[in-house]
């Protein structure tokens, strides 16, 4: 199964949401896959200089594979954030979410993908 989406964080989070219903994925995993997309597209829209990045995700077997592509050349760095930031710890959350995690440069601007293994 593989799914390319429009910008909207809700729209996308619903794609993402029925397509782990129906390969029967547990509710924990859902919460994850959603929260760590959601943080990918705050991020594109934040750093990614566009308001339209591009969300994709496979589901192959028993691993999401999720990526969310903006325009910008700049890759993504884990930031040491102050105690009550409330910026920084969107990577720091999207690695502890799931199982692993990168950014793939591309001709123009970058994708930032996850992989989440999940139960049958």
């Amino acid at each position: 199964m593989c799914t390319r989406n429009t910008p909207s964080l809700t729209l996308s989070k619903q794609a993402l949401r029925n397509a782990l219903i129906r390969s029967n994925c547990d509710p924990e995993t859902i919460f994850n896959a959603e929260l760590a997309l959601a943080e990918l597209i705050v991020n594109a829209w934040r750093y990614g200089d566009t308001t339209a990045p591009v969300v994709f995700f496979s589901i192959l077997g028993r691993t999401l594979h999720v990526s969310v592509s903006d325009e910008s050349d700049a890759l993504p760095h884990q930031r040491t954030s102050a105690d009550f930031a409330e910026t920084g710890r969107g990577l720091q959350l999207v690695e502890g979410l799931t199982h692993r995690w990168g950014v793939d440069p591309q001709k123009r601007g970058k994708s930032v993908w996850y992989e989440l293994d999940f139960a049958s």
